[in-house]
């Protein structure tokens, strides 16, 4: 049998700090206990910053009600921010110009012809006004719900993913006013909401006067309708519902030309923020956002050091004299 092993009296620990064999102050010093186990002590600092890495890397379950309050004042920040930038006519007018040029240039320009073609089909593009008028919010709250209630550990990571590509689309919308495809001059489309008084759009009729008609770039439709159908093809187990996920950002993509309310580059400019919105999630988190645990850890408690009762005996004095 070997020797037992030693215990460190916290005299000793001193001494051996004052010689100069000790830790350096404010490091993580071990101290060893009975059969070889070992006990960390960090500094509060040290403490603090080993809690948020773990944090980062095991997001707790989200409360409810701080969701909600989150994300309803997060879409009124949105909305007012969205309509309080000046509606710039002339520079929305001449920025709709030079991306309308610029996609000749590159042989991509046909959302006029899809515009006109779509519109002759009434049932057709009636449906896609009533689509880009409703199903933009109502397939982003679901979305959110779902990953609230079957992904917790996942969804703060997404949620932040949305959070900051809408927040790069307001800077988007500050400087760079752009005018849609139906109201541009000389362009030719159809504005489908006008022609088919159909309801919803906030760009059209009654709604225009409350809402910024020239925050078209980058385009939210397709930012959040990516976001979403990454989600179900990610995280979703049936294949129909997959499939889905994958054809929703697809159909948005049609309605939003059909309609003559973005252009291509309007739908490349938002994949882009969500691309932005994905990095800083991972940057945040250490992980990408559907890669992390689907049901956050609970943490451990610190199991005490338990020690045996012969190692607390008195030390005799005949032994201490040897």
């Amino acid at each position: 049998m070997g020797e037992p092993t030693e215990i460190r009296t916290a005299g000793a620990a001193r001494a051996e700090a004052a010689s100069g064999a000790g830790s350096v102050d404010g490091a993580v010093r071990s101290v060893p206990t009975p059969d070889g186990a070992s006990r960390t002590a960090q500094t509060r600092a040290a403490a603090l910053r080993s809690r948020i890495r773990e944090q980062r890397r095991n997001p707790s379950r989200p409360r409810v009600f701080f969701e909600l309050a989150l994300i309803g004042i997060s879409y009124w920040l949105y909305s007012l921010v969205r309509n309080a930038v000046p509606e710039q006519a002339a520079v929305a007018q001449r920025n709709a110009g030079w991306i309308w040029h610029f996609e000749q240039h590159l042989g991509i320009a046909v959302e006029r012809s899809i515009n006109h073609g779509v519109n002759s089909v009434t049932w057709l593009i009636v449906g896609m006004n009533y689509y880009y008028a409703t199903l933009h919010f109502i397939i982003t709250i679901g979305v959110l719900v779902w990953l609230y209630r079957a992904h917790p550990g996942r969804y703060a990571a997404a949620r932040t993913v949305l959070f900051v590509t809408t927040g790069i689309a307001l800077i988007g919308f500050y400087f760079f006013p752009l005018a849609p495809p139906r109201l541009m001059d000389g362009g030719g489309f159809i504005d489908t909401v006008k022609v088919h008084h159909t309801w919803g759009s906030m760009a059209s009729g009654a709604g225009a006067h409350v809402s910024n008609q020239y925050a078209a770039m980058p385009s939210m439709h397709i930012g959040w309708s990516m976001w979403c159908g990454l989600a179900i093809f990610i995280l979703a187990k049936p294949l129909w519902a997959r499939l889905l996920g994958l054809l929703y950002p697809l159909t948005t993509l049609l309605v939003i030309v059909s309609t003559a309310n973005h252009f291509w580059m309007d739908a490349i400019c938002g994949e882009l923020c969500l691309l932005i919105g994905f990095t800083v999630s991972r940057l945040i988190y250490h992980n990408w956002a559907y890669r992390l645990p689907r049901t956050p850890e609970e943490p451990r408690p610190d199991q005490p050091v338990t020690v045996p009762a012969q190692w607390s005996a008195p030390v005799e004095a005949s032994s201490s004299r040897r």
